[in-house]
């Protein structure tokens, strides 16, 4: 395999059980606790404006991989060899600049697919986000609202996102990854994609990326995100062979989520939410899907 991320030379399987154990349960224990609290819709609120399920999500819920990490470690006396958390830039600047801006060129291109698709649901005019604004009293202009969120989504907020992100990829990329890669690297990239998307399954069941009203749910949900997971997670394992650390993947899930709700804001009516526009539906996550042929096949 090409690139800095050392990987065993045979299948530790007592390390990736722990890891899994402990990185599912800690995940899906959280999202028990987010269910029996009312879900992601009715969570309660512990301050103004803040609800119980907006803490425990990017908290608890995803930082599960980062502790199975921990634990694996500490269960199995593998010790801190290889942990990857060092971050490398000489030579490697490229990495970073993907991370960053990668994920906005396809989640842009993925949109314009669905939209293709959908011509009706496209409007320049941002009708139905100028009444949302109006409705909620914010005495900003929407068009410069929009405009901030979509030069934050470019620049800081992938930095800002990434800092909760480190508690997937520290999981998913630095560990599980290069733990699978015995098998084959193409095929760990491909089982670390799908084992990342079924670990979302509880918080797909409660309405995160796709709501409730679309037909089948929650299971084509679920099956319609291991789609994104496995492009996706293709394009953060790349990063993260090539620059042998967390990092790069860390920044580059936090650019994925902080530009994924763009595309909204230019929608008429009601989307068919398993085929887009955010990047978790099927057509929009297209893009990522030839990427990850591409990165693939190379």
């Amino acid at each position: 395999m090409d690139g800095r991320l050392e990987t065993p030379e045979r299948l530790e399987r007592r390390r990736i059980a722990v890891f899994l154990a402990v990185a599912f349960g800690v995940s899906w224990a959280t999202g028990l606790a987010i269910w029996l609290t009312g879900g992601l819709a009715d969570s309660p609120e512990i301050a103004e404006g803040i609800t119980l399920a907006a803490v425990l999500l990017p908290t608890a819920y995803m930082f599960g991989p980062a502790v199975g990490n921990v634990a694996a470690r500490l269960v199995t006396g593998e010790g801190w060899d290889r942990h990857r958390l060092y971050p490398e830039f000489e030579g490697t600047m490229w990495t970073y600049a993907a991370a960053w801006l990668a994920p906005a060129g396809l989640t842009v291109v993925g949109a314009a697919l669905y939209f293709a698709v959908f011509p009706g649901q496209f409007d320049p005019t941002m009708a139905a986000f100028r009444e949302q604004v109006a409705s909620m009293g914010v005495g900003m202009d929407p068009r410069l609202l929009a405009a901030i969120q979509i030069a934050s989504a470019l620049t800081i907020a992938p930095l800002v996102n990434g800092l909760f992100a480190f508690g997937e990829e520290f999981g998913w990329r630095a560990y599980l990854l290069p733990k699978l890669t015995p098998l084959g690297y193409r095929r760990a990239v491909v089982l670390s994609g799908v084992i990342w998307g079924v670990w979302h399954w509880p918080i797909v069941a409660m309405g995160h990326s796709y709501g409730f009203d679309y037909p089948g749910f929650p299971w084509t949900g679920m099956a319609a995100f291991l789609v994104f997971t496995v492009g996706a997670g293709t394009f953060l394992a790349t990063l993260t062979v090539r620059e042998g650390s967390v990092w790069p993947a860390s920044i580059g899930h936090g650019a994925i989520n902080a530009i994924a709700s763009v595309a909204v804001l230019f929608v008429a009516g009601r989307p068919n939410t398993l085929l887009g526009p955010t990047p978790v539906g099927v057509l929009a996550a297209l893009p990522w899907l030839a990427v990850a042929a591409w990165l693939l096949r190379r």
